[in-house]
Order: structure tokens, then C-alpha cells, then sequence
């Protein structure tokens, strides 16, 4: 199969997965990823880890130094947090009380339901009620010992 083909078909599979249910998502999970998905993954997030490996088997996975900054990461190790300026088109989900939050990152701010932010802590205080710091709402703050 020609690569435009096999691209076209992997964004038709894509496309399918949010008409799938959630026993079809969780069974997809098992396939892909060889173990069973934890009952508290919330419908989103499975569609994304589906997504996420199949475009890997399909196209090919991280580069060694993206895998190994993300060990290094998960690991607490020191300094090892994410650069400080996202790239444009970055889409950030965060769990927040039983919903999944979407934040597209766009050239001056940032984008949540369709409503255009100038921060990610004016989106942290949207979701949650409370000013709070976007970075660590978020999850991009590392808060190892240095």
C-alpha cells in the first residue's frame, strides 16, 4: 500500500474513533497496547492513547532523545521539566473534576472552547473557580529538587 493510502486509511481509522463505545475504545486499548486500561480513563483520554499508538505503529515513534527526556521527566529528574514556550498548535488536556479539558495553544494566548485566553492561568481559573498558576494546573511545572 502507497504511503498516501496507508495515511489516508490511519485518518479514517482515526476519524472512527469517537463512534466507537466505550467496551470498543478499552478493547482497542488491549490490542494496541497489550494490557488493560484502568476503569478511571476517562472516554477522551482513551480515544487519545488509541490515536496516539496507532499513529506511532503507523508513522513511526518518538526519536530516542524525545523517549529519553520523557524518563527522565516521569522520573523527577532535575531539570528535566518541559521548555517553557509551547509550540503553537500544542493541545494541553487536563482532568478536572470527572471532565477533560481541551487548551490549544494559538500565536497570543490560548484557546478553550472556542473562546480565545491570554494565559493559561486565566484558563486554570475558568476551570476551576480559584486564580491559580496555568503551568502547574496544567502539569508543566517540574517541582523536583533542583
Amino acid at each position: 500500500m502507497g504511503r498516501i493510502r496507508k495515511e489516508e486509511s490511519l485518518a479514517r481509522e482515526l476519524a472512527g474513533l469517537s463512534h466507537l463505545s466505550l467496551d470498543e475504545l478499552r478493547a482497542r486499548w488491549r490490542d494496541l497496547y497489550g494490557t488493560v486500561p484502568s476503569s478511571r480513563i476517562s472516554r477522551l483520554m482513551l480515544i487519545g492513547a488509541v490515536a496516539y499508538r496507532m499513529q506511532e505503529q503507523a508513522l513511526g515513534g518518538l526519536p530516542l532523545a524525545g523517549k529519553r527526556y520523557l524518563e527522565r521527566t516521569a522520573a523527577g529528574a532535575p531539570g528535566a521539566g518541559p521548555a517553557r514556550k509551547l509550540k503553537l498548535g500544542t493541545v494541553l488536556l487536563r482532568e478536572w473534576q470527572g471532565i477533560t479539558h481541551h487548551v490549544t495553544m494559538v500565536d497570543g494566548g490560548v484557546m478553550y472552547q472556542d473562546r480565545r485566553y491570554r494565559s493559561l492561568s486565566a484558563v486554570a481559573r475558568q476551570i476551576s473557580g480559584i486564580h491559580r498558576s496555568g503551568p502547574d494546573f496544567f502539569g508543566l511545572r517540574h517541582h523536583g529538587k533542583a
